[in-house]
């Protein structure tokens, strides 16, 4: 480096024109774009709070098995399919039953019965309450 403390030659010079070059850059993906967002209103609840632990195992459950049904993997555990030890049992449940319909009646056939079951099952098995409810909390 014995050109003046610049690693290059030209570094020097240049430097100001880049540092300028990326202020520009930033300020420009930095500033508001439109108007602000509304603020959260604190007592508005979250979507999944206003469904009953049967509702929401049905919303997780029933795209699982559509997947499973058309042939899609699953890309590890249950947890990584963001699922509860219950909700993958009944994923299981209805994937088994739903396959056993489709080879009967055909594809859609089984992705109604996959559906249906999925709304069932989860009913059945959380019908006592959600994982913090229930006679094993008594």
């Amino acid at each position: 480096m014995g050109r003046g403390g610049a690693p290059w030659p030209g570094a020097a010079k240049g430097g100001s024109v880049r540092a300028a070059l990326l202020a520009g850059v930033l300020a420009a993906g930095c500033g508001p774009t439109g108007p602000p967002p509304a603020p959260a209103s604190p007592s508005a609840p979250s979507p999944s709070a206003s469904l009953s632990p049967g509702d929401l195992c049905t919303r997780v459950v029933a795209p699982w098995a559509r997947e499973l049904l058309a042939g899609g993997d699953t890309y590890g555990d249950y947890q990584s399919m963001g699922l509860s030890n219950r909700q993958y049992d009944v994923l299981r449940e209805v994937v088994d039953a739903a396959r056993a319909v489709r080879d009967e009646r055909g594809d859609d056939a089984a992705v109604r019965s996959a559906d249906r079951l999925a709304r069932e099952r989860c009913a059945a098995r959380y019908r006592d309450g959600g994982p913090s409810e229930g006679p094993w909390q008594r």
